[in-house]
């Protein structure tokens, strides 16, 4: 299954829910995301059985990876039974997105279910600098014992993702490619994108993907390696003493888009081609209105042959500012 600019589709990320219990600024700003605000009822979330349903018709079209986002997806009650009912589709990569702040608990049961591994969000390993812009007072130390846990549990390599902002966090760059040098972990640096409409985002708080390698090049030689797969989004690094690599995502600065494999399931279930995209495509409501296979096959053919999306080659100061779909509704 292919869109218009012949991208196939081999991707899936699911949200499977809204909420979560950090308020980082660049995704969930306390200041929107407060106590008023009213997240998504119950029965708007698409059911375990309602999400395999479509999990399994698009891997009937292509999918070979599926992701488990949110919001923090380790807050949806026996998410454990989901991952099992998606392993139980057959030979997919299934992989979840994490805040870490349940793990250590959880990662035991994830793995058992047939879970394949685990990124964790880790902006900083400055407690002070990350419990800031977790704006919950989280702690590093309970994100490095999920971290842990889940190498324990079979789920690595453990992927840690670290969003740089100017002037927040890019100070502690180097200090935690040094902390992951070594451990068999990879770490992953993605420069702070426009994702949503409520984080205020502004390019000169963008730390280009060539300033990070550089500074931490200065002082861990390093050299380029090639991508694991074709529309891998990470470029890859390698230390020069074999010690690991790192990673860095850089969608805005080296846009990526003409690679782009990824379709998007939200928590109350729509389907976005991008994301940046604006607005979704509903399948729940098919799906409750007694939808048969061939329909709901029929309707993913339609929403991914007619994608055209290639925000990050096409962003500008006016696309920057479009009204988003919020990150926490469809996954990073």
């Amino acid at each position: 299954m292919f869109d218009t600019l012949q991208r196939p589709v081999r991707d899936l990320r699911i949200s499977v829910t809204d909420r979560c219990n950090f308020r980082c600024g660049y995704c969930m700003p306390k200041e929107i995301f407060n106590r008023n605000y009213e997240f998504l009822a119950r029965d708007l979330l698409l059911r375990f059985e309602e999400i395999t349903r479509v999990a399994g018709l698009l891997i009937d079209r292509g999918v070979e990876k599926i992701r488990l986002t949110g919001g923090e997806p380790l807050l949806r009650v026996e998410l454990e039974k989901l991952v099992a009912m998606l392993a139980g589709l057959g030979e997919v990569d299934l992989t979840l997105t994490t805040n870490g702040s349940l793990l250590e608990r959880k990662a035991e049961a994830l793995a058992t279910a047939g879970l394949s591994r685990v990124t964790v969000s880790l902006d900083s390993l400055d407690d002070d600098v990350f419990q800031a812009m977790n704006d919950v007072g989280f702690p590093v130390d309970r994100v490095l014992d999920g971290i842990e846990a889940a190498a324990a549990a079979g789920l690595g390599p453990v992927k840690v993702n670290a969003v740089v902002k100017r002037g927040v966090n890019d100070h502690t760059v180097v200090d935690m490619a040094r902390h992951f040098q070594g451990t068999g972990q990879i770490v992953r640096f993605i420069e702070y994108m426009d994702v949503g409409a409520t984080n205020g985002w502004r390019l000169e708080d963008v730390v280009p993907a060539g300033e990070i390698v550089a500074s931490i090049g200065a002082e861990l030689p390093c050299e380029p390696v090639q991508a694991n797969y074709a529309g891998e989004v990470a470029r890859r690094y390698r230390y020069l003493d074999g010690s690991g690599e790192f990673g860095v995502i850089a969608s805005v600065t080296q846009p990526f888009c003409g690679a782009c494999t990824r379709l998007r399931l939200s928590a109350e279930g729509s389907l976005y081609t991008c994301l940046f995209a604006t607005e979704g495509h509903d399948v729940r409501q098919l799906i409750r209105a007694g939808g048969t296979d061939e329909e709901l096959g029929a309707f993913l053919d339609e929403v991914w042959t007619r994608r055209t999306d290639r925000y990050s080659e096409v962003r500008s100061s006016e696309t920057a500012e479009l009204p988003k779909v919020e990150m926490s509704y469809i996954g990073g």
